[in-house]
């Protein structure tokens, strides 16, 4: 599940629902369960790994198999369980994609397991549904990705694939879009006063941490991590990171409990 900027945390089902092909769902921390919206196969079936938010508040997911042509679809929903299918794949262009992640351009990032040339694919898709595909496997190099990549600090994403490469067993790989280096804060919410983890590369001699804006004490703990404390008058927004050799911003924004 992902826990959405309202609180509330959204998932998905793989089946059930009223048409069992699987569900979206709304779950409150207290365990109150609303299902958002239920999958009838013509978009979608078979949603099994889970959810994104996107930097615009709607939710992203995909579907294994289901779609115009049965190889699977990438969804967008609110959390009103407004549902829209913004790309069904064709097989040339990938069957069965496996999750999705945000990657700090702004795009969607995300693998199918099969199609292509003929053994899965890393694709970018627009929040809209504009698809590329970046890589197909051929099987030398990896066969049957079956989750999302990640993207590291250091801008560059990362991901497995489950079958082949040299020895047969499976491959990590990893793909360069050109994307800068940013930072990321664990947890991604906190209150004034609060200490914070700020996660990324090269932070030794860092010189300011600013929530929003507002300038943070911090401890630098090695190269690649920084403790700070959210500061009083800090607001939701970016957290920015000053180091000798450039300024890095998180990639989600911090959001400042009252």
């Amino acid at each position: 599940m992902v826990q959405g900027t309202d609180g509330n945390f959204y998932g998905t089902t793989f089946s059930g629902g009223a048409q069992n092909n699987g569900t979206v769902f709304k779950v409150t921390a207290k365990g109150a369960l609303t299902t958002l919206y239920s999958f009838d196969g013509s978009d979608g079936s078979g949603a099994y790994s889970g959810l994104i938010q996107g930097s615009n508040g709607a939710f992203y997911g995909t579907t294994e198999v289901g779609g115009a042509q049965g190889n699977g679809t990438v969804f967008k929903i609110t959390n009103k369980g407004e549902l829209t299918t913004i790309h069904s794949f064709d097989n040339a262009d990938g069957y069965a994609p496996a999750g999705l992640i945000q990657g700090t351009g702004g795009n969607l990032y995300g693998t199918t397991q099969g199609g292509g040339i003929a053994f899965g694919t890393v694709f970018q898709m627009t929040t809209k549904g504009a698809l590329a595909t970046l890589h197909s496997f051929d099987d030398n190099d990896g066969s049957d990705p079956q989750s999302a990549p990640l993207q590291a600090t250091n801008g560059i994403f990362y991901g497995t694939t489950f079958f082949a490469g040299p020895g047969g067993y499976g491959t990590v790989f990893s793909l360069s879009m050109g994307l800068g280096p940013f930072v990321k804060t664990l947890p991604t919410t906190g209150k004034v006063g609060e200490k914070v983890i700020i996660l990324g590369n090269d932070l030794t001699g860092a010189t300011n941490v600013t929530f929003n804006g507002s300038s943070a004490s911090f401890t630098v703990a090695s190269d690649t991590e920084i403790t700070a404390t959210v500061p009083t008058g800090a607001t939701t927004g970016t957290v920015k990171v000053t180091t000798p050799t450039r300024a890095l911003e998180s990639s989600m924004t911090f959001q400042v409990k009252p």
